[in-house]
């Protein structure tokens, strides 16, 4: 469908053109007629579907053709981090080119200039608030900021804010909030700490779910099954013969990001590190610099598999297997991106077989296991347990066909880029 067969204005209309957007995409078809409509609605789609268009393409609809106080803040949008928050304040200014719609973006930082444009932008009455949960609670707190006009509630990837603890703070921001409201809800997963969210915020909503994708076919996947106490070993291995370039490591917390950067540090790597630790502007020279290329390898928790757009990574190592499929599949989607290639390594000790082999039958494929560089010592089998009748599997390290389904070869060939 386009975007010309929607019931869009012709400012918003206007705005897609000069940006070159034609197509919608699933989501966008699906949210923008039920936004339209003013019913809340619960949206499950995973980054990188376009879900930023979907929702405010319409909310801008409704307040450029309907009647909005003037001078006072009309829409909410939630982000879980300030380079999301950062990333849909730049679409908001190209989708409201041609429109009289006032945004500004409050996200933390030590910088006091941006404090007070803050300050400025919310007491003023920006139509349009982006903004991470913890900042505008600060705001809130100081007494200047007036949220009892709003009309439309956003919260976008709603899962990811619950996971990093900021349930009580959205609570504390809706009690803020008038109770006729449009109240809109983007998550790539829909657990039950999500459904009660829902419950407790939206009022009759449609919901809209799009099944999660398969990563691209370009990635090549490849996985370690290994003791904890041999990961690091497996990268120095990798690393042993050529500087790498364009890396990302995930772990699954910011403590394990310090461990790993600082072993990495210790090994003459060039490592930067990336989690909710570090202030705004720390965070934006690291990510500077490895965009530059100064920096090798970035170390980092899920921060930075959602929501952030680096074109040429060569190489993805999952250091811990990551919780569910779909935290898989952004995290290996920051590689083979815009017609480049990419391999994904994961390291998968005793205690992640069984959600790996989850990953595996989501993917509907065996990854191929690469053997631990025997001067690691011995590796475990793979021998996931299975709810399946049956019981366990036995791998022997290897792939349960055979040992090269998928990315064979490859893997060994490209793991020292």
């Amino acid at each position: 469908m386009k975007f010309s067969e929607l019931p869009l204005n012709d400012s918003v209309l206007d705005a897609l053109d000069a940006m070159r957007f034609e197509e919608c995409t699933p989501i966008q078809e699906k949210s923008i007629p039920v936004i339209l409509e003013g019913r809340d609605l619960i949206a499950v789609a995973q980054t990188g579907t376009g879900k930023t268009a979907a929702y405010l393409l319409p909310v801008l609809n409704r307040l450029s053709e309907e009647e909005h106080p003037e001078d006072a803040i009309n829409c909410i949008v939630m982000a879980p981090t300030r380079e999301l928050a950062q990333q849909i304040d730049q679409q908001m200014e190209g989708f409201s080119y041609f429109m009289p719609v006032s945004s500004v973006a409050v996200y933390g930082g030590n910088d006091g200039i941006l404090f007070e444009q803050q300050k400025k932008g919310l007491t003023l009455g920006a139509d349009v608030v982006i903004a991470t949960p913890g900042r505008l609670i600060a705001h809130l707190n100081l007494g200047y900021v007036d949220l009892s006009k709003v009309s439309y509630f956003i919260l976008d990837e709603a899962d990811r804010m619950l996971d990093m603890g900021f349930y009580d703070d959205i609570m504390q921001i809706v009690k803020y909030l008038p109770k006729e409201r449009q109240t809109i809800m983007f998550s790539a997963t829909m657990p039950a700490k999500i459904q009660q969210l829902a419950k407790n915020i939206l009022n009759n909503p449609a919901e809209v779910k799009l099944a999660v994708s398969k990563p691209a076919d370009k990635i090549i996947q490849a996985a370690y099954v290994c003791y904890e106490n041999q990961k690091l070993g497996i990268i120095r291995s990798l690393f042993a013969e050529e500087v790498p370039e364009r890396v990302i490591i995930f772990a699954s917390s910011k403590i394990k990001v310090k461990e790993v950067t600082k072993a990495l540090k210790q090994m003459k790597l060039n490592v930067g590190e990336m989690h909710s630790d570090l202030e705004q502007a720390q965070r934006e020279a690291v990510m500077h610099e490895f965009k530059a290329g100064r920096i090798n390898i970035l170390v980092a928790t899920d921060i930075v598999a959602r929501g952030i757009d680096i074109d040429d990574i060569r190489l993805v190592i999952n250091f811990d297997v990551p919780h569910d499929c779909e935290d898989y599949v952004h995290r290996i989607g920051r590689t083979a991106r815009a017609n480049n290639d990419g391999v994904a390594i994961t390291f998968v000790s005793e205690k992640e077989q069984t959600n790996f082999h989850t990953i595996e039958k989501f993917l509907e494929r065996d990854i191929y296991k690469i053997p631990v560089p025997a001067e690691l010592g011995e590796a475990p089998e793979y021998q996931p347990r299975n709810n399946e009748k049956g019981g366990r599997k036995r791998g022997g390290g290897k792939s349960r066909r055979g040992g090269r389904k998928g990315a064979g070869n490859k893997g060994k060939k490209t793991n020292k880029e």
